[in-house]
């Protein structure tokens, strides 16, 4: 399908590494995302200002000038223009500071709220299991384990290959640790 039939099917996507067209001003930015909604361009516009409220007063900036934090925002922004049923987001706290991470989660629970699926792919395991409702484990493109937020959060190997804690539930204290497990993922086995 062209990628105009399956946004007009309710799904939009927010890649990886945020790719806004960093030439175009933010409102320029938010129309391209809102082409297959063009009645809605308007209200969709004052919606992404009210979900994130810092890229209001830079309307007229250049894109590529905004901070890192203020570019996903942005991308999250774009794709909503569209009026999804779906928002399939890809990485959205990757290379931002812990409070931007903060942040984005936040948004991204309200997106949902707002009544919007939400397909988060993540390897912040924490931030992503906090808010999920269920959750899947990917290894080299296979999926090897799934379970609701809470069982994933209990399960040894989860804890120690993707959250960095040992058997008692502490963080490892040296990057070596973390590197030299001493048994192997039980899906490999």
């Amino acid at each position: 399908m062209k990628a105009s039939d399956i946004v007009e099917l309710g799904i939009a996507q927010v890649l990886e590494g945020r790719r806004i067209f960093s030439e175009l001003t933010v409102n320029e930015n938010l129309r391209i995302g809102g082409h297959t909604a063009s009645r809605d361009i308007k209200e969709n516009i004052e919606r992404v200002f009210d979900l994130f409220p810092l890229l209001a007063p830079r309307a007229k900036d250049v894109a590529g000038y905004l901070s890192g934090g203020e570019q996903q925002m942005l991308a999250i922004g774009r794709a909503l223009m569209s009026n999804p049923k779906c928002l399939l987001l890809d990485e959205p706290s990757l290379g931002l500071a812990p409070k931007l991470v903060d942040q984005i989660k936040n948004f991204i629970v309200e997106i949902n709220q707002q009544g919007v699926s939400v397909l988060l792919v993540e390897q912040n395991a924490n931030m992503a299991l906090s808010i999920a409702t269920h959750g899947y484990i990917m290894e080299t493109g296979n999926i090897v384990m799934d379970n609701t937020p809470e069982k994933l959060l209990k399960d040894e190997d989860v804890r120690e290959f993707y959250l960095g804690l040992n058997a008692e539930g502490t963080k490892r204290k040296s990057f070596r640790d973390v590197k030299h497990y001493k048994r192997k993922k039980r899906w490999l086995s």
